[in-house]
C-alpha cells in the first residue's frame, strides 16, 4: 500500500470548487464532486437530535436510490435550525444542480458547514451552478478542499494505493474540522471517494468499523455538532474482482482504515489553538467500548487539557476522569504513565486491570487562544 499525502481523485472523479459569496472573505465557499459514472455511497451522519436541514436532505437521497453521482457542500452557512425552509432550499440545491447534470435530484448528497440559524443564500448559490459544474476536473479536488474548510487552518487529504491482483484501487480522503470535534460521530466533514468495485454490504461495514476506530475516537472540545458527515462513493472502475464481506475485505478495509485514522489524526492536530497532540490508550479493558468511554472521558476532561496546556503533571486529574467515567475500576489495580509535557505530541498510557482490551482516543489541549477563537466565533 503506497500512501500520498494530497489528493489525488480515483478514476472518473472530478471535482471543483467556486466562491459563491457566502462567506464575506471572498474565500472559496462552494464545492462539488462528480462521478462520471453511478457509484454506490455509504454515509454516517451525527447522533446530534438537532438535524442540520442537508442531512435530512441526503437521508431522504439514500432511501429513494441505489447509485450516486456527487456530493455537493457549501461552507460559511450550517443551514441547520433553519426549519423547513432550510429543507427547501438544500433540496432547491440539489433539484438545480442535478437539472444541469441531466440527472436525477436524488443522485446528489447535499452538505453544508458553518454558522447555525442562518438560512443560505439560495440565489447566491444556484447562480454559481453553471461555473461550478462547467470547471470540474480531476485537478480541481485541491480547489475543493479549500472550499470546505471554516476555522481549519490547512486542508486535511490522503490517498492511497494498492493492489488487488492485476489491479490497482485508489481511496481518497478529504476532511475539514478543528472545532465542535467530539464522538458519535466526530465533529467534521469528510469526503472518501474510490474506484473499488465492492458490495453495498462490504461498503457500508467498512465504513462503520472504520469511522469507529478513527472519526469516533477523536475529541477537541467534546461538543457534537449539528452537521457531521462522512461519506464514501464507490464507481467500481477499478476492474478488481468484486469486494463482498468475504472476498478481499480486509485488503479494502485495512486502506480504508488508514485513510479515515490518517484525517481524524489531522483534524485534532489542526484543533483550534492546540498546542498539544495528545494520544490517549486504555488497555486491560473488559470491551473495547469500556476502553474507549475510559479514554474519551481522560480527553473530555477540561482539567486535564488545561494541565496538558500548562505542562503540570497533575496525574490526578488523570484519575479522576477515570473514576467519573462510571467504569468499576480499584484505586489499586489503576496504572498511568505519560509521556514528557514538555513535547508537542504527548502520549498517555492508563490501564484499568479489568479484562484484555483496548483502546485509543486523541486529543487536544484547551488553550486561551479556544476561548479566543469561539467568542467571536459568529
Amino acid at each position: 500500500m503506497k500512501r500520498y499525502k494530497k489528493a489525488i481523485l480515483p478514476k472518473y472523479f472530478k471535482a471543483n470548487a467556486i466562491a459563491c459569496g457566502i462567506k464575506k472573505s471572498g474565500k472559496l465557499d462552494l464545492a462539488l464532486f462528480l462521478s462520471g459514472v453511478p457509484s454506490k455511497a455509504s454515509c454516517l451522519f451525527t447522533t446530534n437530535k438537532i438535524l442540520a436541514a442537508p442531512i435530512k436532505v441526503s437521508k431522504e437521497h439514500l432511501k429513494k436510490v441505489r447509485y450516486f453521482k456527487g456530493i455537493i457542500v457549501n461552507s460559511g452557512n450550517a443551514n441547520c435550525f433553519t426549519g423547513n425552509a432550510g429543507v427547501e432550499d438544500a433540496q432547491e440545491v440539489s433539484k438545480n444542480l442535478a437539472g444541469i447534470l441531466d440527472i436525477k435530484p436524488q443522485s446528489i448528497l447535499v452538505n453544508s458547514t458553518g454558522i447555525i440559524g442562518k438560512r443560505l443564500p439560495l440565489s447566491k448559490i444556484l447562480n454559481a451552478l453553471p461555473g461550478l459544474v462547467a470547471g470540474l476536473s480531476e485537478e480541481g479536488v485541491h480547489r475543493a478542499k479549500k472550499a470546505i474548510m471554516t476555522t481549519d487552518t490547512y486542508a486535511k487529504e490522503i490517498t492511497v494505493k494498492f493492489n488487488m491482483g492485476d489491479k490497482v484501487i485508489t481511496i481518497c480522503g478529504i476532511a475539514k474540522g478543528a472545532g465542535m470535534i467530539a464522538p458519535d460521530m466526530a465533529t467534521m466533514l469528510a469526503f472518501i471517494f474510490t474506484d473499488a468495485s465492492i458490495t453495498q454490504d462490504a461498503l457500508d461495514i467498512a465504513l462503520r468499523q472504520s469511522v469507529n476506530s478513527s472519526f469516533n475516537c477523536i475529541t477537541v472540545d467534546g461538543c457534537m455538532s449539528t452537521n457531521d458527515s462522512v461519506m464514501i462513493l464507490a464507481n467500481g472502475t477499478a476492474g478488481n474482482a468484486t469486494i463482498d464481506s468475504n472476498k478481499n475485505f480486509d485488503l479494502f478495509l485495512n486502506a480504508l482504515n488508514t485513510v479515515c485514522l490518517e484525517l481524524a489524526k489531522m483534524i485534532v492536530k489542526d484543533a483550534e489553538g492546540a498546542t498539544k497532540f495528545i494520544q490517549i490508550c486504555v488497555d486491560k479493558a473488559k470491551g473495547f467500548a469500556q476502553a474507549r468511554k475510559v479514554a474519551l472521558y481522560i480527553a473530555n476532561s477540561n482539567l486535564f487539557k488545561c494541565a496538558v496546556y500548562g505542562e503540570n503533571p497533575n496525574f490526578g486529574r488523570i484519575a479522576a476522569a477515570v473514576g467519573a467515567s462510571g467504569v468499576d475500576v480499584k484505586e489499586e489495580d489503576l496504572k498511568i504513565k505519560v509521556s514528557p509535557l514538555n513535547k508537542k505530541e504527548i502520549y498517555i498510557c492508563v490501564s484499568v486491570n479489568r479484562g484484555k482490551y483496548c483502546a485509543t482516543v486523541y486529543t487536544s489541549d484547551l488553550t486561551p487562544k479556544y476561548v479566543k477563537i469561539n467568542a467571536k466565533y459568529n
